[in-house]
């Protein structure tokens, strides 16, 4: 039970993932998974198979979310904008108490909430002045793509760490959000009708970008665990306050208001599920 209760949440951070505006590293910072999984990453030489095992429900999860569960959530963001956001809203602030019993204890002064406060508006100044339609960019495979696409994968990735900070509202910026998860999903399909050239063909964008990804999520794993070692109070509060500008940003995006009294009321009790759910997946 305890295995599924893990690749449950390993989904919930994939499908966080592929969602501009939410952060894979919030959803699992809201379930208190974060520093275990910093540590194991952080750890992978020293503790392999301590580490291997902690991590691996949730790579299972995670390729799930990303992989199956896109076309679930891109029809329901398309059909269903304002109760999913506010789902995920839920699923957002549901972890507050998490972050919270991680420095419970711990002095706070004036410096902690000036942290919180610059966290909170550099976020919200990233999206406003960093939004904008995406101009998508067509995916060659090619030596020269391989490269981008293993740079943009170290970048979209160290962001996809970093609680608060979209990685892929970073591949919307950079132009080849739709692209990627036009590709995911094209090399399922391919896949299920065991189409080896369309494979192959999505073996070649895909598997660079991948590589960029682990790699960024290394590095970036070193700083964010040097950091909460050291000034482990000062980066929770700073985690705060990028898990807080969440939900704006996600509003911000959000491209329709509910229709009626109804379509309201239905997005409050998606709220609510996702406040009940976040709590359950973080004790």
């Amino acid at each position: 039970m305890n295995l599924i209760k893990e690749i449950i949440r390993g989904v919930m951070i994939g499908v966080a993932n592929i969602i501009p505006g939410v952060s894979g590293g919030t959803m699992a910072v809201s379930m208190g998974i974060y520093d275990k999984m910093i540590y194991a990453v952080n750890h992978l030489r020293t503790e392999f198979k301590k580490s291997i095992l902690t991590l691996l429900p949730y790579l299972i999860g995670m390729v799930l979310g990303i992989g199956v569960l896109s076309f679930v959530i891109g029809f329901l963001f398309q059909e269903y904008p304002y109760q999913t956001s506010m789902g995920f809203i839920g699923l957002i602030l549901g972890g507050v108490p998490a972050i919270l019993g991680g420095i419970r204890g711990e002095k706070r002064g004036a410096a902690h909430i000036l942290i919180l406060l610059l966290f909170f508006a550099g976020i919200i100044l990233l999206e406003v002045f960093g939004g904008g339609e995406e101009q998508a960019k067509v995916l060659e495979p090619g030596i020269g793509m391989a490269i981008k696409l293993f740079l943009i994968g170290i970048l979209a990735s160290a962001t996809m760490v970093i609680p608060g900070v979209s990685g892929s509202m970073i591949l919307m910026l950079l132009g080849v959000y739709t692209p990627i998860l036009e590709e995911i999903q094209a090399f399922i399909k391919a896949g299920v009708a065991l189409d080896m050239p369309a494979l192959l063909s999505g073996m070649a964008i895909l598997v660079p970008f991948g590589i960029g990804v682990v790699a960024g999520i290394v590095l970036i794993a070193k700083l964010i665990g040097y950091l909460l070692e050291h000034f482990r109070s000062y980066t929770y509060m700073g985690i705060l306050g990028l898990v807080f500008a969440s939900p704006v940003v996600v509003f911000l995006q959000m491209e329709a208001m509910p229709g009626g009294i109804l379509a309201g009321v239905v997005g409050v009790l998606c709220l609510l599920l996702g406040l009940l759910v976040a709590n359950q997946m973080s004790d």
